[in-house]
């Protein structure tokens, strides 16, 4: 369990001016009908973990997009369902106007993205079949949520919210929980991602965001504040922690 949400704060740089909004507990999830990505593509996934790009637990990795498309017919059909999942939400066109990346994760820590991505909103696109693995935002809502991630499973999110990918029924993310894997897919959940602007005026609406929050802003850079100070997230409970002399 975890306490009461805490008033979250983004400080970001937007151009060459450090701005802050606040953080939205608003997550938007659901599901698209994409097909299962074909054997040949998932081969060619496997071999590139296991020589290429080496997936530990709990890292999150960027994956080759483009060779991924030569072995993927299906690649479209997959973009058009969350397409017109996220129009469905509110959210027209913001797809099509903004870069996708495949990543990979075996898991992944509790963690934010608010230092480097603090002025968008990622929204995610899973494509693996479900592997007994949920993703958690222990401070969204109000009280936390956990989505199960299966193929299909469509995600828009505060970039800023902590988030974390765990095994289903546990409070927290161990890395014992996806020890001894029996093949390099085991554990490993495939993505599309997307960075959506956070000041677009759609955005805004559907998560609530509001804008220049501060009467000034008590930093030089990028970070997320909590209730006003500084605070380090936990990786193991996804847990605030206070820094000591935090202004």
């Amino acid at each position: 369990m975890h306490d009461a949400p805490n008033a979250l704060t983004s400080i970001y740089w937007h151009d060459d001016t450090l701005r802050h909004r606040s953080v939205s507990r608003v997550v938007l999830w659901g599901h698209a009908d994409i097909p299962a990505p074909p054997e040949r593509l998932v081969t060619d996934w496997s071999r590139d973990i296991s020589s290429h790009t080496p997936l530990a637990v709990g890292d999150v990795e960027p994956m080759p997009l483009a060779r991924a498309r030569m072995r993927w017919p299906e690649y479209s059909q997959c973009v058009q369902a969350a397409y017109d999942w996220t129009g469905a939400q509110g959210l027209p066109g913001l797809l099509a106007a903004s870069d996708v990346a495949l990543m990979a994760c075996r898991g992944a820590r509790y963690h934010h993205d608010g230092e480097q991505y603090g002025g968008f909103v990622f929204c995610n696109l899973f494509l693996s079949d479900d592997c007994g693995l949920d993703v958690h935002f222990p401070h969204a809502g109000n009280g936390g949520y956990r989505i199960p991630l299966t193929r299909g499973t469509m995600l828009v999110f505060d970039t800023c919210q902590p988030h974390a990918v765990i095994r289903r029924g546990s409070s927290g993310f161990d890395e014992a929980d996806f020890a001894n894997p029996v093949g390099t897919l085991d554990n490993v959940h495939m993505f599309l991602t997307w960075e959506l602007p956070v000041d677009d005026a759609r955005m805004v609406q559907a998560l609530g965001i509001r804008f220049d929050v501060l009467s000034s802003a008590p930093a030089q850079d990028s970070q997320v504040l909590v209730d006003g100070r500084t605070a380090t997230l936990c990786a193991d409970t996804g847990r605030w922690l206070p820094v000591a002399n935090s202004l």
